[in-house]
């Protein structure tokens, strides 16, 4: 084991093991964790927190400066003509830029501050050690949407403010302009702007970087899963679907969490994504209503869930040690190729 950490290290370092003394051996040992610049989790969130709230100021104003200049909106403008083709699409480019620059540039500008090396590795693009962990969430995204829908219905009832209503409304209008289809080019466009996009970007984001902070400032997986997500779900601003998102959340953080590749948790988030544009081609009052489930489906698509989330977490390696903790080399903490 020995002989492998030192030899796992060099591949890094470059010099031959056989001509290091035992000084320069020690030396490669204790640096081990410096592929992190900053080492604190707090501080880690604090930069993250930071870059996040420059990416949605700086992506706000972008957006607003460019949907001015091309004639789409006047400043001051309160309220819209979604039934403008030219508007739906000006906001569509608008969305698309918006997610990639309040989403996945600061993950990223993130991991190349933390990371001395391989930053979009130790963020997650790294390809799963089994690939029937895409099987296994594709499966968990399918048998879960009884049981968020149940969810959705239960959020119903929860009393919102009412300029949370006020913004819920105007999301709702908005999202059901972009969904009105005249073509086979808006649907592909749909996909793109409202399935892939996010699927990468958010992942990206609340997976790679967060939730990885999360775990290691409370030094638990799961209390790290759960108020990542929580934060995910409260980011979106939509207080309707909180508790469906926040779950599906969690399961997206799980899958990363015992897939140890960011590639999985964006095949789920783009598996849900997809399947629900296309389920509202056909039934469009979707977009809108969440469908009548009874409690009988939601507690069989909650024991689904439990048990693919059961298999996948038999199947995994990752545990806090392997991540975080670098006393053995892993194929798990990066150090290996």
């Amino acid at each position: 084991m020995f002989t492998n950490k030192i030899s796992s290290y060099c591949y890094l370092a470059k010099p031959c093991p056989l001509l290091l003394n035992k000084i320069q051996i020690y030396t490669l040992i204790v640096d081990m964790k410096s592929y992190l610049r900053i080492q604190s989790p707090g501080m880690q969130l604090v930069l993250f927190m930071g870059l996040l709230l420059a990416g949605f100021v700086l992506s706000s104003l972008i957006a607003a400066i460019f949907l001015v200049a091309n004639g789409s909106v006047t400043l001051g403008q309160k309220s819209f003509d979604f039934s403008d083709p030219k508007l739906v699409n000006a906001f569509k480019s608008v969305q698309a830029f918006y997610t990639i620059a309040a989403f996945l540039l600061p993950a990223i500008i993130f991991g190349l501050v933390t990371f001395r090396y391989k930053s979009l590795y130790f963020l997650g693009f790294r390809n799963p050690t089994k690939f029937n962990f895409y099987l296994f969430a594709i499966a968990l995204m399918f048998v879960s949407v009884p049981f968020a829908s149940w969810l959705g219905q239960l959020n119903e009832h929860i009393p919102l403010a009412k300029w949370m209503i006020d913004t819920e409304k105007d999301a709702e209008q908005q999202m059901t302009a972009f969904l009105k289809t005249n073509s086979s080019k808006d649907v592909v466009i749909n996909i793109l702007v409202i399935a892939l996009i996010p699927a990468i970007c958010e992942e990206a984001c609340f997976r790679g970087a967060l939730q990885r902070i999360m775990i290691n400032i409370f030094k638990s997986p799961w209390m790290g899963i759960v108020i990542t997500s929580i934060l995910f779900s409260a980011f979106h601003m939509e207080f309707a679907g909180f508790l469906p998102r926040m779950f599906l959340g969690i399961l997206l953080g799980a899958l990363y969490w015992y897939s140890g590749s960011l590639w999985v948790c964006i095949a789920a988030h783009f598996f849900n994504n997809g399947a629900e544009l296309i389920a509202i081609l056909y039934y469009p009052k979707l977009a809108t209503e969440n469908p009548s489930v009874p409690i009988y489906f939601a507690v069989a698509s909650g024991l689904l869930v439990w048990g693919i989330l059961y298999f996948v977490k038999k199947q995994s390696k990752m545990s806090y040690n392997t991540v975080y903790e670098f006393e053995e080399l892993n194929d798990q903490n990066g150090f290996l190729t």
